[in-house]
Parts: structure tokens; sequence; C-alpha cells
């Protein structure tokens, strides 16, 4: 079977709530108030029905998602598309699921499908590592924002998949 990347559908929902629940352990410690981090299994269904949640499955097992989201969250900001929820199996730390994901989502959805130069999210400055790691990968800070929700600080962050260098993964 190997790797299959894909849309999620709703007979994956139990499986999606699963992964993205032990995911955001680290952000419902740090108090954020983040919908994936408390979704339940409605909420997924809805995700996917009303985004593309796309998930990459290994020999048939789903190992990591992340939604293009299709809502108006960042409109008001930046027309780029904007990808949001995104979890990996923790069972699954160190085998760069997560990146694959990413690099075909930013490569074939955002690039190729859409045809945009570039592509954002949001996260948290109290977060201990994901600023750090969205800007391994390429991404920039290009706004600052406090939601007034206690989650303090929050980066909106942007790749250009255009016009600059290809950060080649390994592994």
């Amino acid at each position: 079977m190997g790797e299959v990347y894909r849309l999620a559908e709703l007979k994956d929902a139990e499986r999606l709530l699963d992964i993205t629940y032990r995911a955001y352990e680290t952000i419902r410690e740090l108090g954020l108030h983040w919908p994936a981090a408390t979704a339940d299994l409605e909420l997924i269904k809805d995700n996917v029905a009303t985004n593309e949640c796309y998930l990459l499955e290994i020999d048939g097992s789903v190992e990591a998602t992340i939604t293009l989201s299709r809502g108006e969250e960042i409109k008001a900001l930046t027309e780029l598309p904007f990808v949001k929820w995104f979890a990996v199996n923790p069972d699954a730390r160190g085998k760069r699921y997560g990146s694959k994901l990413l690099d075909w989502v930013e490569e074939h959805v955002i690039l190729g499908k859409l045809g945009a130069a570039a592509v954002t999210l949001a996260t948290a400055e109290k977060h201990p590592w994901l600023v750090p790691m969205y800007e391994r990968r390429g991404y920039e800070r290009i706004l600052e924002l406090d939601p007034q929700n206690g989650d303090g600080i929050m980066y909106l962050m942007r790749k250009q998949l255009i016009g600059q260098p290809t950060i080649i993964q390994r592994g």
C-alpha cells in the first residue's frame, strides 16, 4: 500500500479525531483556545465537509492530517490560502509524516491545484516548538496579533512557494 495522500472522507472522522486530540495535547496544556484541540466528532465531521481536509495514510493507517481552510478566518488580512488543524499521530514521531504531508499539500494543492505563490498559517508565540519548526520549513512571520482570549501573541506566517529556493526535506 505504501504512502497515500488524499482528501479525508466522513468515514475517516473517528481516526482523525483520535490523532488530532492526541496531537494537540500540548495546545490544551498551554491553555490555547484552538478549536482543533477540543474538537469532538461532530466538529471533525464539519471540518471534513466544509474544508479540504487532507491526510497521509501509511499502509492503510492515517498518520497525519492538515486542513486547507475554505472559511473566512483570515480573509480580512490576506487572500492567500490558509492551512490549519495540522496534526500528526504522536506514535509516529520522528518518521517525518507531518513534513511529508505538508510538503505534498504545498506542492500539489497550494501551488499545483490553486496556483498560489504562497501559503499562510497561524501559530502561537508561547508554543515551545511550533514557531521554530515552521521557520525551519521556510515560513516567515508576517503579522503579530493578540486575539485577547488568553492565547497571547499569535503569528500569521507565510511561506513563498514561488520565487524562493526549494527546501529539500531528507529522510
